[in-house]
Formats: structure tokens, sequence, C-alpha cells
């Protein structure tokens, strides 16, 4: 739901009521994750998706429903083997959605509210709603904040609430949107209760040192991917407002000193595109011991085992070394600043999700991936 808290903000703004319909579980080839949102307010116009599109019309309708009625449903679709066409996911798999009135007497509107107000000026916070269990407690919310305060909550259930603003606030930590088990009175054993958390925290940071016309496509991508993107250069010739326009901050400053005085956290991507050693070997001794993401440097193989030894000799172990990615990218034969923007680009999403990088045709791979990524090379850092 708070992938479209911005829209949805301004229903709640301008007094619509309106029904969400929420991913809350997948399984198999799902195309959409938890979280996941369609809404449809009274006037029967629908923002979102839960689907790609297999299921939104069954899904609109329940939305439809749910405000006529006032009732919260949870509605599993599947593949029909009988018939591919029929209400159902194609691709094979199944997903449940959550479908929540929010209309002006409903109990569950005011912290809903809160949430998207949050969520949409780039405020961390989380939202957890019961998805599974008793018919009376199904929909019902709670908000979680970084500093532990929360709204809403499940009732005359204080050992509840208190367990699951706990869990949600690790989940909110991470900056991650999952289902955790709890037992009704609020017991770690058992799980006769699911609850969804989604957690809305402010857009990633990638940082890019090195101005040079690589670096403004890979400001351009960065943008499109989401993340709040950053282009650091000691030459102040080169690192301008005019040559970066779409970067959201502009810094004129020796690379690694930069990278020492800013924060980062375990969703930073750093790309090193400096090609020079005297900015590469300061900047990414401190990199590769920062639990960051994702760390890419450019250059050639050579320029890649010159680079490695240069690293060792300042004391850089084998381990930490590991976590370069270099040279950067995937090999997509890419030849303009744009191509080779779009292969490192490919290669922060396949790292990020838990990608291969290989062509899907012929592939015994998973298509869509639960977005928990290999931790071979991510020493220290949080999924």
């Amino acid at each position: 739901m708070l992938d479209i808290a911005e829209e949805l903000h301004r229903w709640v703004e301008q007094g619509r009521d309106f029904a969400v319909a929420t991913v809350v579980a997948v399984g198999g080839s799902a195309p959409r994750l938890p979280g996941a949102a369609l809404a449809v307010d009274t006037d029967g116009t629908a923002i979102g998706s839960v689907s790609g599109g297999c299921v939104e019309g069954a899904v609109y309708e329940l939305c439809r429903q749910a405000l006529q009625d006032g009732e919260t449903v949870l509605e599993r679709f599947g593949y029909s083997d009988e018939d591919a066409f029929a209400v159902g996911l194609t691709c094979g798999g199944v997903i449940d959605i959550l479908v929540t009135p929010v209309r002006a007497a409903d109990p569950v509107r005011p912290v809903l509210a809160t949430a998207l107000a949050a969520a949409a000026r780039g405020e961390a916070a989380a939202v957890a709603r019961i998805v599974g269990g008793p018919g009376e407690l199904l929909g019902r919310a709670l908000l979680v904040r970084p500093d532990g305060s929360w709204e809403g909550g499940f009732g005359a259930r204080p050992e509840l609430d208190r367990t699951v603003v706990a869990e949600a606030g690790a989940l909110l930590d991470a900056g991650r949107t999952g289902t955790i088990g709890i037992g009704e009175q609020g017991s770690r054993c058992g799980a006769p209760l699911t609850v969804l958390v989604e957690s809305s925290v402010p857009p990633p940071r990638m940082i890019v040192f090195g101005a040079i016309d690589f670096a403004s496509a890979l400001v351009r991508i960065g943008k499109f991917l989401g993340y709040r993107v950053t282009v650091a250069d000691a030459r102040p010739v080169f690192a301008t407002r005019a040559r970066f326009p779409e970067a959201d901050e502009i810094v004129v400053e020796w690379p690694h000193r930069y990278l020492e005085r800013t924060e980062v956290d375990s969703r930073t991507v750093l790309c090193v595109l400096t090609h020079d050693a005297k900015f590469d070997v300061p900047l990414l001794k401190l990199a590769l011991r920062l639990p960051v993401a994702y760390v890419g440097a450019m250059g050639s193989r050579r320029t890649h085992l010159d680079r490695n030894e240069r690293l060792r000799e300042v004391g850089l172990s084998d381990m930490e070394l590991a976590r370069l990615r270099s040279p950067i990218g995937l090999d997509l034969g890419a030849r303009t600043p744009e191509e080779t923007a779009l292969s490192i680009a490919a290669e922060i999403v396949a790292h990020r999700r838990g990608g291969s990088g290989v062509p899907l045709t012929g592939a015994h791979t998973p298509i869509h991936h639960d977005g928990t990524p290999p931790r071979t090379d991510r020493i220290g850092s949080v999924a």
C-alpha cells in the first residue's frame, strides 16, 4: 500500500473514500511482491497494481464491493489448469490479497492516513496489518515510527501491540516489507496470526564518484530506479549542475573525504568511475569496509588487477576485496555511456534482487526472486 502513498495521501486529503487491495503473500512465479497495492475510490478511479494485469479486473470488483459493504476480505488467486484465461495468474503463481475499505467511518482510516502522510513526505514509518487470523482482527492496523512510538493497535491486546511494534521496528530498521507470525496474545510461540509489515523509508542512495560522461548517463538511470543520486568529484570544472542537471546533489571534494563524512546505510550503492589510482585507492579502502549494498569500480581488467594490488598494499584483505564489483557492470557488449550505465544498473539490480544476470531464455533460474540477494560478498551488510 505504501508503494502508492503519494496518490492515496491526496485521496485522504480530498476526503475520498476508497478501498485498497494489498498483496500479502506470494507463491511460485508471482509478478508482484508483498506490499504491492491497487486502490479504487467511490468514483471507480483505480491506481496501482497487484499483478501486472492478470487479476486486476477481479481485484477491482472486490474493492468496489468492499466500499459498499464495509467488509475486509482476504482472497487467493492462482493458476487454473482448466482455463488459463480465467481469473488467475497465467504465470503459474499464487497471490493472497487483502482488500480493506478505508471510508470516513472505518476505524482503520486514521492509522492508514497517518502512515500514508508519513510515506508521502519521505519519512520512515511502518504499518502493520493483521492479514491472517480471526475475522474480527483482519485488516486492523498499527503504525510504527523509527523511535519506537506507535499509533493504532489491535484492540484490548496490549502485549500483542508491543510484540508487533518490536517486530515491525526491526523490519523498518532494515527497510524491508514482509510477514511475521505471532500468537494471538502476543506470544512468540505459535503463529495463529499473520501480520504484514510494510516499511516506507527514504529513497536509497547512489553515490557516483567521478564526473565523467558515463556518470551523467548513470545519474539518469539511477534516478529512474528510484535512487537519491549524488555526484562527487574533486575537480570543480567537471562537477557542475550544467553537466548533471538530474543529480540530487553535486559535491566538489576529494571522494574519500566526502565518503568519510556522509551517511550511508545497507541500501547505499557506490559507483567508482574516477579511473584514477590517486582517487580510487583511498576511496575504495574506505568503501570496502563500509556496510553498504554495492561497491563497483570502472576500469579494464588490467586496471582491476593493478588496483587490487594497490589495495592489498594499503591493508585490504582478500575477503574485503571480494566485495568489489570490478570491472563494473554486466557483460552487455556496451559501448556508449548510456549502454554502459545500463550494464551497471543491471548488475546493481541483479545484486540487490539475487538475480544471476544470465539470459532467461533457456535458463532454469526463477524469473521472480524474493528480493534477498546472496550474501557471499556482502560483508557486514543487511539484506
